[in-house]
């Protein structure tokens, strides 16, 4: 095959880069970027060109090519064939070897695997292989079977609750739970997939750990929490956790029922906490991680980004998404947790845009991926005490506000108008004094009054 000089220049001009590499000489690299571009999006090396795109030629003889082909399919596996096209400019020989996206992956060169990334190669780390080869067969990890357990290890009473919350949206499925698990393919050849019992666990299972505390500090842990459940109560107990520990404004507006007004939104929390759970690599043994500090939080999830999917490809939107479980997105999506595959990230993007807040931070780090919201200086600005103080202006109308601790004194007061001071501090573990500022500023707020004697009274509560 040949092509014209013009389309060399073209090439050339674009310079090395996902596609495109130049080689003076035909050698062992040439291969492996062959097998680099067969694993990624596919590619063309022009040989007869150096690094810095000036054409040198090269010298072909009438055996070179059928040589170079031969080679190239005794080193690599499954063996790849490029195309050749040949060209000549001003009497310099240049062959480009093409090679489109290989259609069964990982290609390996010599026992080797590599991707490309940008204008160079990488080799694949064990797990990227493992996922190459999933994504091949449009297959994924968690619809293989799973050899170490069994139909007494999951809970049916679990399956039926699930079957009853789709039934609550419409949906016409059958209300066996045996044969509900051979439809949706998480029972195969009356075997537990990797899903079902990630799903449906009946026991507490290392494989869903997730890891979270509450920090002062980057040392100062003052609450944790470790969860080794089914995926399906970790996705509420996550958040339960999450509203225990961030800020929240009540908003008295003249209605019936108050507002509550979140530190983060919580759609968007509710969304990554969704994202970890679907798009974990529960192959490895790293955990998920959470991480609440006063001013953000921290999400950890063990598993890199698919294969050719990059950062600025996530936020822009520029990919089509791969779950990396897909029966556990494939069964969140019909539960209505999650819209349709690869919104996630804009939907995420857009309701910190709405709340004023910094946009979310996205990285690959520590063979994993992790996401750091951050929450809204004018919540934050009272230091390590800001639980303990009242947030004003929070937004237009706001009559008044009371945040975290000082909530929990009126919610206990409303229970029990008789509890002291002295039993409100140890109930909710705060200092003596510190209940006495909250009492307080409720009082100066004209949310509460005292009724009779310090011993004998009670509390009245004037709003709610």
């Amino acid at each position: 095959m040949t092509f014209a000089p013009f389309t060399i220049h073209k090439l050339i001009a674009s310079g090395e880069n996902e596609t495109i590499e130049f080689k003076s000489g035909f050698n062992t690299e040439v291969i492996i970027s062959l097998n680099a571009f067969a694993n990624t999006h596919g590619g063309i090396i022009l040989i007869g060109v150096n690094d810095q795109g000036v054409i040198k030629g090269v010298e072909i003889g009438s055996e070179t090519l059928k040589s170079w082909i031969n080679e190239i399919k005794q080193k690599t596996y499954p063996s790849i064939i490029p195309d050749v096209l040949e060209t000549e400019i001003e009497g310099k020989h240049i062959i480009g070897l093409y090679i489109q996206e290989f259609p069964i992956k990982p290609v390996a060169f010599q026992g080797r695997y590599f991707k490309r990334v940008k204008n160079s190669n990488h080799q694949l780390t064990v797990d990227e292989i493992s996922m190459l080869h999933l994504q091949s067969f449009n297959s994924s990890w968690d619809y293989y079977t799973n050899t170490l357990h069994t139909h007494s290890d999951i809970s049916i009473q679990k399956v039926q609750k699930v079957i009853e919350r789709l039934q609550s949206r419409g949906l016409t499925i059958d209300t066996n739970p045996s044969t509900f698990l051979k439809k949706k393919e998480l029972v195969r050849l009356d075997k537990l997939t990797n899903a079902c019992f990630l799903l449906f666990t009946e026991n507490d299972t290392v494989m869903t750990t997730i890891e979270m505390g509450r920090f002062k500090s980057s040392t100062n842990i003052v609450d944790n929490a470790r969860l080794q459940t089914d995926v399906v109560n970790e996705v509420e107990m996550v958040m339960n956790f999450i509203k225990k520990h961030i800020n929240q404004a009540i908003i008295f507006d003249g209605n019936i029922e108050n507002t509550i007004q979140w530190q983060y939104p919580m759609d968007a929390i509710r969304e990554i906490i969704l994202n970890m759970i679907i798009h974990r690599d529960y192959s490895m043994a790293f955990d998920s991680v959470i991480k609440i500090f006063d001013e953000k939080i921290e999400f950890f999830n063990p598993g890199k980004l698919p294969n050719g999917l990059t950062i600025d490809k996530l936020i822009s939107n520029d990919y089509i998404s791969t779950p990396k479980n897909k029966l556990i997105a494939n069964l969140f999506k019909e539960m209505g947790w999650i819209e349709k595959y690869g919104s996630g990230v804009q939907r995420i993007l857009e309701s910190f845009k709405t709340a004023q807040l910094p946009t979310p931070h996205f990285e690959e780090i520590a063979g994993g991926f992790r996401v750091t919201v951050y929450g809204k200086s004018v919540v934050d600005n009272v230091t390590d005490n800001v639980t303990d103080s009242v947030v004003d202006s929070v937004v237009d109308n706001v009559v008044d506000s009371v945040v975290d601790n000082e909530l929990k004194v009126l919610n206990l007061l409303k229970d029990n108008q008789k509890l002291s001071a002295k039993d409100l501090a140890k109930i909710t573990d705060l200092s003596p004094r510190t209940i006495q500022r909250h009492i307080q500023s409720l009082r100066t707020k004209k949310l509460i009054k005292r009724i009779g004697s310090d011993k004998g009274g009670y509390w009245e509560i004037l709003s709610t």
